[in-house]
């Protein structure tokens, strides 16, 4: 039997917590903040209610959620932080209730909005330096994929903006993932600011082939072929009178594709498009890199596990394998994004996978 924990700033709740928690959602997704919500139900006594002036769910309240399938290792799925909530009260003196949104810890990276200017230094740098403001632990990702540094020969980096809404635009522009997680232990956080690994070996099998043996009950697939194949990058440089500016046309994305057929030779049509930005010469090719890393995922993945069956907590930005459904879309897919529904009973996830490719054609 899968079990969960909640942690009030580190502290874990007591046991009749549980009894009273009405509904516990969790959602991990790749590109926004992990968030939180929960309903609590609400009493009167001596004129005051239960739970809404409580300091464990006050603003900024730390609220961790430890989630542990049977016989398998601790994931901690959220520890962030207490940012809203809606109380509602009827006429009668029961069914009164406070549901509680919360954020990750990325939503302290949003607090202030700063001008910096950052020079000599490349973006991954930039955003280790940010993470180490939080004390965030920047993941060995990280570093996986080199990129070039801003100089003043060309352009330097300006943030406009807070910690957190500048890391997420970069990372965007370059196909990168700006994310703040937890690992297996609250209070261990850690700063993602990097492209997916489609390494490896998969973290679990799914599957619908067998009703007696399969781990969800339904899979539903869709696929875009509206998406841009290949990019045509132009950028006019500070260094270089060419009149035609720097190329880096390219159909590549950087990233191998999950199984035979990436977007083009699945739709047998290139679809290409213009990229203009002001930006160094030498980043344009991972500018170009990045609007088709964002694009490739053109094939999606969507179902309901329950944790007592499949036995893993499925986490954002691993890889899983589909079987059972066909040449075309059997093979790897990558986590993108995870809804946890729990309960004392029972433990759901609703999950969004995602491909940059097709399998071989029946």
């Amino acid at each position: 039997m899968s079990t969960y924990q909640v942690l009030f700033d580190g502290t874990p709740a007591k046991e009749e917590f549980y009894d009273l928690l009405s509904r516990l959602e969790i959602e991990e997704n790749a590109d926004l903040p992990g968030a939180l919500s929960m309903q609590l139900p609400v009493s009167a006594k001596d004129g005051e209610l239960s739970w809404v002036g409580d300091a464990r769910i006050a603003p900024y309240a730390n609220i961790a959620v430890l989630a542990t399938p049977d016989g398998g290792d601790q994931h901690c799925i959220f520890d962030g932080y207490v940012l809203t909530h809606k109380v509602h009260l009827p006429a009668g003196p029961a069914g009164a209730t406070v549901e509680v949104w919360g954020q990750d810890a990325s939503v302290l990276m949003g607090l202030t909005e700063t001008v910096k200017e950052w020079s000599g230094l490349s973006d991954s740098d930039v955003a280790g330096q940010i993470f180490a403001k939080y004390d965030f632990s920047p993941a060995a990702d990280n570093s996986r994929e080199s990129s070039p540094a801003h100089t003043d020969d060309e352009h330097t980096l300006m943030q406009r903006a807070s910690d957190a809404d500048f890391l997420r635009r970069l990372a965007r522009r370059t196909g990168r993932w700006f994310r703040v997680t937890c690992a297996d232990k609250a209070g261990k956080r850690t700063g993602y600011f990097a492209t997916p690994s489609l390494t490896g070996p998969a973290a679990v099998t799914i599957g619908v082939h067998d009703p007696k043996t399969s781990s969800v009950p339904m899979l539903d697939f869709s696929w875009d072929a509206t998406r841009p194949s290949s990019v045509a990058a132009r950028q006019a440089s500070l260094t270089d009178d060419d009149q035609d500016g720097v190329s880096a046309d390219t159909s590549s994305s950087g990233l191998r594709p999950l199984d035979a057929q990436d977007l083009a030779s699945f739709t047998k049509k290139d679809k290409s498009v213009i990229l203009t930005a002001a930006a160094d010469t030498a980043e344009l090719p991972a500018r170009a890199a990045g609007l088709l890393r964002e694009a490739g995922w053109f094939v999606r993945c969507e179902g309901t596990a329950d944790l007592n069956v499949l036995k893993k907590v499925l986490r954002v930005g691993a890889v899983v394998d589909v079987e059972g459904c066909g040449s075309l879309l059997s093979g790897s897919y990558l986590v993108w994004s995870v809804r946890h529904s729990i309960t004392t009973q029972a433990h759901a996830m609703s999950f969004t996978l995602v491909r940059n490719a097709m399998g071989p054609a029946a």
